[in-house]
């Protein structure tokens, strides 16, 4: 491999090993909110598909790293994937053993990966020669996903119900635009779509305050008291497999093995549910809450990685929620990438690995290093200086600044149309899954009702 595209791909994993390694530990930084945009900004910036890989894997890598520090410091998610880890963490938390925590969460997210990364190559070898199947029925394989999905959520009968409503909504947008000739009729519209979905819980809460009862009946807080508790080991560079003992070990790394084999499954409820089912039997509730940390961190890890990795070596298609939500870009980024020209068909497996491994790598070493000696300097200055509302208005800029590159002024309104309703959605217990299965979906479904 030329020499320049693996210095690229080493800068663009570093850069997404630093950024990543700040935003983890923001507050409520959604996986999918803050990871889609930027991946999809800088494939139409132009930037090398080997450097793109490099810097996803690098940001999903630092970005499950960091997310599980605010949960042990102060109780709060820093994304969602981190929400199942809040009751083990306040536990250790009463105990004392918050730096416990911080060591235990970041010890079972770099097991999760090492693991899952040779794992997920395997799997995707052996789903290769059934490849070229998958991809003839794709329409119909993102429906019944859709459908799958919705019986996995907290709320399988709005799930369902909203599956047809919500593809007319999407395909009823692209012939307005169609009809209008504000698109011509041989292009669509997908990414400004796509994003709307993604912010759309953020976009309906911000809407949410224009109402004033509903703004005067939010609960009010005083100021949040954080205590930080310092650690004086401080020295050599520490081992995962030493800070977490034997039994945790086993238990992590057989909860990425089960995260990577079922990564086509909702990733925060395989989380919730293998890190119950691997701590439940255990009595004393610091060694429970031990437990079911690392595992939940190395389950989340794992079926990240996988979810990405198995579906870009051997298909080409976004057939998991994390590649069609965070990764979705690195399948879909018209006019650079689209469903049958990605990295998957630019780069061969040899360097999807490269990049991975490459990314990946950086983010471990830098990442676990920073995370686990200096936790608490790194929430002391987020929590002070990196306010939530500023990302919030990063990322939702970025999105209208795409929806009108997509289609023009009209199409800022669809997508907050799209935004809107997908909150609404999301709100009443409709997953991103399902939003975004229905997303793809949405043309063949009408095809066959319209006959």
């Amino acid at each position: 491999m030329d020499p320049v595209i693996i210095l690229q791909m080493i800068l663009a994993g570093v850069a997404g090993a630093v950024i990543y390694t700040i935003i983890g530990v923001a507050p409520g930084t959604d996986e999918t909110a803050v990871l889609a945009p930027v991946t999809l900004a800088l494939i139409l910036a132009g930037l090398s598909p080997y450097a793109v890989l490099a810097f996803f894997i690098s940001a999903i890598t630092a970005k499950k790293l960091t997310d599980s520090i605010p949960v042990a410091v102060a109780g709060i998610p820093g994304g969602v994937m981190a929400a199942p880890m809040v009751e083990p963490a306040m536990v250790l938390k009463s105990h004392g053993l918050s730096h416990q925590s911080i060591k235990k969460m970041a010890s079972g997210s770099v097991i999760g990966t090492i693991i899952s990364i040779p794992v997920s190559i395997v799997l995707a070898i052996f789903i290769m020669p059934v490849a070229d199947v998958i991809v003839g029925y794709e329409g119909l394989i993102f429906f019944l996903g859709a459908v799958f999905l919705a019986l996995l959520t907290k709320n399988k009968w709005l799930s369902l119900v909203a599956i047809l409503p919500f593809a007319l909504l999407i395909q009823g947008l692209r012939e307005l635009y169609w009809a209008t000739g504000i698109i011509p009729e041989d292009s669509t519209v997908f990414i400004s779509f796509f994003l709307g979905i993604t912010i759309g819980p953020i976009m309906f809460s911000l809407f949410e305050l224009l109402n004033r009862d509903a703004r005067n009946a939010l609960p009010r807080y005083d100021h949040k008291v954080i205590t930080f508790k310092e650690s004086n080991d401080n020295r050599g560079f520490p081992n995962p497999f030493k800070i977490l003992n034997k039994k945790e070990v086993a238990s992590a790394s057989t909860g990425s093995l089960l995260g990577s084999l079922t990564f086509f499954l909702s990733p925060v409820g395989m989380t919730i549910f293998y890190g119950e089912l691997l701590s439940r039997k255990i009595k004393d509730p610091v060694k429970r809450a031990s437990r079911a940390i690392s595992t939940m961190d190395s389950l989340t890890s794992a079926t990240y990685m996988a979810g990405i990795l198995i579906p870009l070596i051997a298909i080409g298609l976004p057939l998991s929620p994390v590649a069609i939500g965070p990764g979705n870009a690195l399948f879909n980024a018209p006019p650079v990438f689209d469903t049958s020209n990605n990295i998957h068909h630019q780069l061969s497996i040899g360097e999807i690995i490269i990049a991975t491994i490459i990314g990946a790598s950086i983010a471990m070493i830098f990442t676990y290093y920073v995370a686990m000696r200096y936790a608490n300097q790194i929430c002391n200055f987020v929590f002070k200086l990196v306010p939530h509302e500023a990302l919030i208005g990063l990322f939702m800029a970025l999105v209208f600044m795409l929806a009108y590159m997509d289609a023009g002024w009209v199409n800022i309104f669809g997508v907050v149309l799209i935004g809107l309703v997908a909150g609404l959605l999301h709100r009443n217990g409709v997953n991103y899954g399902v939003l975004f299965m229905i997303l793809y979906a949405a043309p063949w479904l009408l095809s066959i009702i319209g006959g």
